[in-house]
C-alpha cells in the first residue's frame, strides 16, 4: 500500500495544483516525512515486534535502519536531477516484508539489514522507477505486475504460494540489475 500511495501522491498533488493554491506549503518536505515513516520507521518497529532478529540485535539493527535512512533522506543529492536515488533508497518496507514472508533465519536477517544500512552510504545510483527514462515502460509494467503479486502474497498470508513468492523476486532483481547497469554507464 505504501508504494501505491508513494507513486500516486505527487500526481494527485499536481492535479489539485496544491503548489499554486498553497504556495507557502512544501509538499516535498511532507512527502519525505511520510516516506520516512512508512518506508523506514514502521519497518524498524516491525523488525523489533516480529522478532526478525535476535533480541540482542534488535536495537542495533533498528537504529542502523533509522539512522542510515535519516542520513539518506537528508542528503542534498538523495534524488538526483536526472532521476536517480543516491545510495540504497530506504526500501526497508520491502526488505522487511521479504525477510518476514520468507521466514529467513534471524542472523541472516541481521546481515541483510546491516548490509542495506551500509549501502545507504555507498554512492550507487538506484533507478527512480517511475521517472528514470531508460526502460521506463518496461520498469513500470513490471512494477505493476510485481505490485499485484505482492497484494496476492499478502492476501495469502500465512500460507503463501512459493511460486508466487519466488516469482515476485524477479522485479527486485531486475531493479537492482537495471540500477547497477544504468548507474555504471554514467
Amino acid at each position: 500500500m505504501t508504494i501505491i500511495i508513494d507513486s500516486t501522491d505527487g500526481v494527485f498533488a499536481r492535479a489539485a495544483r496544491v503548489s499554486q493554491r498553497l504556495p507557502w506549503f512544501n509538499g516535498a518536505k511532507l512527502d519525505d516525512i511520510v516516506d520516512y515513516l512508512t518506508y523506514v520507521f514502521v519497518p524498524a518497529i516491525f523488525v523489533w515486534r516480529a522478532l526478525l532478529v535476535p533480541e540482542a540485535w534488535t536495537v542495533p539493527v533498528a537504529s542502523a535502519m533509522l539512522l542510515s535512512s535519516a542520513y539518506g533522506f537528508n542528503r542534498d543529492d538523495a534524488k538526483t536531477s536526472d532521476h536517480f536515488f543516491t545510495g540504497f533508497p530506504s526500501y526497508w518496507n520491502l526488505v522487511v516484508f521479504y525477510l518476514f514472508v520468507l521466514h529467513t533465519a534471524q542472523m541472516f536477517n541481521v546481515i541483510v539489514l546491516l548490509a542495506f544500512a551500509v549501502l545507504v552510504f555507498v554512492p550507487i545510483r538506484y533507478v527512480y522507477p517511475s521517472r528514470t527514462p531508460r526502460l521506463r515502460g518496461v520498469t513500470v509494467m513490471l512494477g505493476v505486475l510485481w505490485g499485484i503479486a505482492l497484494l496476492v502474497t499478502v492476501w495469502q498470508l500465512p500460507a503463501v504460494s512459493p511460486v508466487l513468492l519466488w516469482g515476485s523476486l524477479v522485479f527486485p532483481a531486475y531493479y537492482m540489475i537495471l540500477s547497477l547497469a544504468v548507474g555504471w554507464r554514467r
